[in-house]
């Protein structure tokens, strides 16, 4: 081998060695950051942010459950970092998609902040970055699990309710058909129906006044509202059916307190709450309506000394249809839907409605709303909106069945 094949060999040589060592130099530092990256617990950038960002409860998890970076919302379900992630069924869920990879969703119940009596339903969202973390999404469905079944049952009660009246006038009108040679029959028959639509329209009427509530322009005319007028509207709407049951309407209280919202819808939750404490309350009894304002609150409670309000029904009571007293009920011709309505029309002006009962020694629900300062009118021109106040509330009177339901 002459001296130049010799040099160019050893080149080729010298060549194919340097390839060879450059190789598993790379080869070296890909599998050490290969092996970095699987022992790592290292967040990957932005994830945190993202985290702080979100609305949902979320966090990232390792593989030992240990939660490394969290959302505020987390919080309400004990997901705190440093804290292991304590429910089964979503260290199940991690586990499944850090052996597998990917993505995973499930539905399943679990505990706010360790409360075993407030399950939540949720849908958790899995999935992995990188071989040891796993970042997991818990989103709280529960809200619109109990909307959908308000819904249905919303349905499925109004299409009982509304057969029932329906069913009754067809049948009424099929004797007053097969008695129209006995006047004396008629005429009874005829009083049935009447009374079967007044229920009727009871009824539908209360449904649309619900739905109104429940719509997102709810209140049409909201301005200043004197809380002595809606009390003087709503007794006077009653005084009838008061005097007929033998019971006595007081008024007690501070005077001159106003309130945001509007009058005739006010004026009509009140005056559930005074038809239901007269149908409920024993001849010869008293129902107090009192307002007191405190603290920016104005409280106005309508008191009773009837039979009161088991505590098994207390939680329902302001339920759509619910009734507490079924045969009562259906003896005054109430719907059921007169306190969802005062829920609502509370709600829509801002406040809550709270109940007191006692079996046997009465009732108290108080009406909660914001207070407001008095107009600088105020003083002006009072007789005239007084008179129109009770003009309306006369004329809702006129539209409904002055009888009231408990539920």
């Amino acid at each position: 081998m002459t001296l130049p094949q010799l040099a160019l060999s050893s080149l080729a040589i010298g060549l194919v060695i340097g390839v060879g060592l450059s190789l598993l130099v790379v080869w070296a530092y890909r599998a050490r950051a290969r092996v970095q990256e699987e022992t790592s617990l290292a967040i990957p950038p932005g994830i945190t942010d993202v985290l702080h960002s979100m609305d949902d409860a979320a966090g990232v998890v390792d593989t030992s459950g240990l939660v490394l970076a969290a959302s505020d919302a987390a919080s309400r379900f004990g997901i705190e970092v440093g804290s292991t992630l304590d429910n089964p069924e979503l260290r199940q869920l991690v586990r499944g998609v850090r052996t597998a990879g990917g993505t995973a969703t499930e539905s399943m119940r679990i505990t706010r902040g360790g409360l075993s009596l407030d399950p939540r339903l949720v849908s958790a969202r899995a999935s992995a970055i990188g071989t040891r973390l796993v970042l997991l999404i818990i989103r709280d469905v529960t809200e619109q699990e109990r909307l959908d079944q308000m819904r249905r049952d919303f349905v499925a009660n109004t299409s009982h309710e509304l057969k029932t009246p329906v069913g009754a006038v067809s049948l009424l009108a099929e004797a007053i058909e097969s008695a129209a040679d006995d006047p004396a029959q008629v005429r009874i028959f005829a009083a049935r129906i009447s009374a079967e639509a007044g229920r009727l329209g009871q009824l539908t009427g209360r449904i649309m006044s619900l739905s109104r509530l429940q719509a997102e322009d709810g209140l049409t005319k909201v301005g200043p509202v004197a809380i002595d007028e809606v009390i003087a509207s709503s007794i006077e709407a009653h005084v009838v059916q008061a005097d007929s049951a033998g019971v006595e309407l007081a008024r007690g209280g501070d005077r001159g307190v106003w309130v945001r919202g509007d009058a005739q819808i006010l004026i009509e939750a009140v005056g559930n709450l005074i038809a239901n404490a007269i149908v409920y309350s024993p001849r010869g009894s008293r129902v107090g309506v009192g307002v007191r304002a405190e603290d920016g609150v104005v409280e106005i409670a309508v008191s009773d000394q009837g039979i009161g309000i088991a505590e098994a029904d207390r939680e329902r009571i302001f339920e759509r249809f619910y009734r507490a007293d079924e045969a009562r009920s259906r003896r005054t011709g109430g719907t059921g839907l007169g306190l969802s309505i005062v829920k609502h029309a509370t709600q829509r002006h801002g406040g809550e409605v709270r109940l007191w009962s006692r079996p046997g020694r009465g009732s108290t629900f108080t009406i909660r709303l914001p207070r407001i300062d008095a107009p600088e009118h105020a003083d002006t021109g009072k007789k005239s909106k007084k008179k129109r106040a009770r003009k309306a509330a006369k004329a809702a009177a006129s539209a409904r069945v002055r009888n009231g339901e408990r539920a």
